[in-house]
């Protein structure tokens, strides 16, 4: 059911965070989509039959957007409102899909999806704050050159982030 609106809800997400995601000029836009599109298959992932087994891939993605999200110069508050919106994006778009179902079934779904937000976005602030001590600490919490992020490593850690999602969903 997530997986048939993703795009739309990948542009939804996308087109709600603006500003924050066209002022930033170390990641591009394609890139910081491209993550949300992963973070919105992993959660269709998370409510199916191979949750256990996408427990990880969701908490490296977690993770990697907390540390995008720092490298993008968010603060932690507007990680966590990121996540959020993604939340009212599914209340919204699972809405017609959800009255359908037995009560029972649907509230099933609800919950287990706001569990895995729940945590997804506990990991991102973690992420986030990993990414933070670490720039505090390399060269006395002054950024140099050298500690410049390339988007095009961002997207080879996309990739590897895709592929666990892909050895996963392969075996299913």
């Amino acid at each position: 059911m997530i997986f048939d609106l993703r795009d739309e809800m990948v542009t939804q997400w996308a087109d709600w965070l603006g500003d924050r995601i066209e002022t930033s000029t170390t990641i591009p836009r394609p890139v910081i989509e491209r993550e949300l599109r992963l973070i919105v298959e992993l959660l269709g992932e998370m409510i199916g039959p191979v949750r256990r087994e996408t427990t990880p891939v969701w908490h490296h993605a977690c993770e990697h957007f907390g540390r995008l999200a720092a490298t993008r110069g968010l603060a932690a508050g507007e990680v966590v409102d990121e996540m959020q919106y993604l939340r009212e994006l599914l209340i919204r778009n699972l809405a017609p899909v959800l009255a359908a179902m037995r009560p029972r079934r649907a509230m099933a779904i609800m919950l287990q999806l706001n569990r895995v937000l729940d945590k997804g976005i506990g990991v991102a602030v973690v992420g986030y704050t990993d990414a933070l001590v670490a720039t505090i600490f390399a060269q006395n919490g002054v950024p140099s050159e050298g500690t410049a992020v390339d988007a095009e490593e961002v997207g080879r850690q996309l990739e590897q982030l895709e592929a666990e999602l892909a050895a996963v969903t392969r075996n299913q």
